[in-house]
């Protein structure tokens, strides 16, 4: 009798796993990361009743939403859910108007899920980051792009000298933040995490919900593309031209900027007004800082590690093999 027992446990084991099996493998995802049919369980973070094609949007512009399902319920309902999340989780279902989508993919590493604390502050040098050099992305050849003295022309050369040591390798213009949406935004960082070597965090990607200022509520997705000695644990510090540069001043030779760059050395420029004293070429990174980040100074946040967009790596040219 016990053996029919167990064989018979795991009979309907493997059938479970079979069906849950074929279920994930007959969802078609799109080329943003939703399909039909489909559904996530549980992991409810508030719902609204709107037509499925608004379902993903709406997501994304809810703080904490990572994914989303759609049904017909009460004439059609988003879910929006939180939490870790891949596409293997979703399931199939019965009914082929329903609807499921992923907005931030985790990759199974960091502070997926919770989250955890950290503060940031602001900054732009002008200066090769640190990511640019070779051998800084563990298991990878990839290195952060540099570019010559306009901040436009890429240089191939990853051993190319910084501009803030003499050399002409500089940050390019583009690697500054940009707005999604009202509620997401994409940019890059400096950044220290405790238990991770440079090596580890070079070109990685993290969501910072921001939990105070004027920016609370909202997110950005950061690329990590510098290190910075001056850079403490858990703090991210956001690349904004105006934003101050610091302890390494490449400004002046790029730009010729004053001996403290833009504004005060640490903080940069006070006013939006200010940002026209930056160069055309980098001055919406400044405008950013005023109009998406609403003037936030330093505003502390929540972190989380994520699977970078497509967006970030088009941009640095930094991609990691373990993601």
């Amino acid at each position: 009798m016990g053996k029919s027992l167990a064989s018979y446990i795991l009979c309907i084991y493997l059938i479970i796993n079979y069906l849950l099996t074929v279920a994930k493998a007959n969802i078609n995802w799109n080329g943003n990361n939703w399909a039909m049919g489909c559904d996530f369980y549980r992991n409810d973070l508030c719902n609204a009743r709107i037509p499925s094609e608004q379902c993903g949007g709406h997501c994304s512009r809810t703080p904490g939403c990572t994914h989303f399902a759609w049904n017909r319920y009460n004439g059609g309902t988003c879910w929006m859910k939180r939490g870790s999340v891949t596409k293997n989780n979703a399931f199939k279902t019965s009914d082929p108007t329903m609807v499921c989508g992923v907005i931030i993919e985790s990759n199974g590493g960091g502070h997926n899920g919770g989250g955890q604390a950290g503060t940031t502050t602001r900054y732009w040098d002008c200066c090769k980051p640190s990511c640019s050099w070779p051998g800084k992305v563990s298991g990878s050849n990839t290195q952060v792009r540099t570019c010559s003295w306009g901040g436009y022309n890429v240089l191939y050369n990853p051993n190319a000298v910084s501009g803030c040591d003499g050399g002409h390798a500089f940050a390019c213009n583009n690697q500054m933040p940009w707005a999604v949406n009202d509620q997401l935004a994409y940019g890059f960082a400096a950044a220290t995490i405790p238990g991770m070597n440079e090596q580890s965090r070079c070109c990685a990607c993290y969501k910072l919900d921001f939990t105070s200022g004027p920016v609370t509520g909202k997110s950005m997705i950061v690329q990590i593309t510098n290190s910075g000695s001056d850079v403490h644990a858990n703090q991210f510090d956001l690349q904004i031209p105006g934003g101050g540069v610091g302890m390494f001043n490449g400004c002046s030779r790029q730009w010729g900027a004053g001996p403290n760059g833009w504004g005060q050395r640490y903080g940069g420029v006070s006013s939006r007004e200010e940002c026209y004293a930056l160069p055309q070429a980098i001055r919406d990174g400044c405008f950013f800082r005023f109009d998406w980040f609403k003037g936030a100074d330093n505003p502390n946040m929540v972190y989380s590690k994520v699977k970078c967009p497509q967006e970030l790596i088009n941009v640095s040219g930094c991609k990691r093999n373990d993601e």
